[in-house]
């Protein structure tokens, strides 16, 4: 990290990766491909079964989060493992530096960025995740979007994205804490 705080492009954030974060008894998730490897929207909804468990991933009509929002995640998982690590309270909602996301994840900074940047979330919101996960002998069928929700928290007089806050769903901020 730079002197005043700000990430730098050599910095490393990857505390965890975000399939690592994963409970080992989550194999559902693991087997299945969450994210698209396309750059175009993939607006196909994705069904798999095994074991009687069943995962279904029905994108926005924007398309399903791509492997390349997942940088995301993994840097917000990569904020929650060092808060846990060093002791501090961890909540589901980060309020994260724009630009320092950027740097983070190796994007550049220009205003198209933070366009994309803003597209990133959407998707990874609309991007919804139906599974009948077993516990015991108790099957529960759940929904959830792998971020909760994101808000633009402060723009500058030129529209630019200063900090954003994220809120994880509550799966994968089990999952982090596991």
């Amino acid at each position: 990290m730079s002197r005043a705080g700000a990430l730098s492009p050599t910095d490393d954030f990857f505390v965890c990766d975000f399939f690592g974060a994963a409970p080992k008894h989550d194999l559902a998730s693991m087997e299945h491909p969450l994210f698209s490897l396309s750059t175009r929207p993939d607006r196909r909804i994705l069904n798999y079964t095994h074991n009687d468990v069943e995962v279904t991933v029905t994108p926005s009509v924007r398309g399903r989060a791509t492997i390349f929002d997942a940088d995301i995640l993994i840097f917000c998982i990569s904020q929650l493992m060092a808060a846990l690590n060093a002791g501090r309270p961890t909540a589901r909602t980060l309020t994260l530096t724009a630009h320092d996301l950027l740097l983070a994840t190796r994007r550049e900074t220009s205003g198209d960025s933070y366009r994309r940047l803003r597209q990133a979330f959407e998707r990874l919101a609309g991007t919804r995740i139906t599974t009948n996960i077993r516990t015991g002998d108790t099957e529960v069928t759940s929904g959830f979007g792998l971020i909760e929700s994101w808000e633009i928290v402060r723009k500058t007089r030129k529209g630019r994205m200063v900090s954003v806050s994220v809120t994880l769903s509550e799966w994968l901020y089990r999952a982090v804490l596991s």
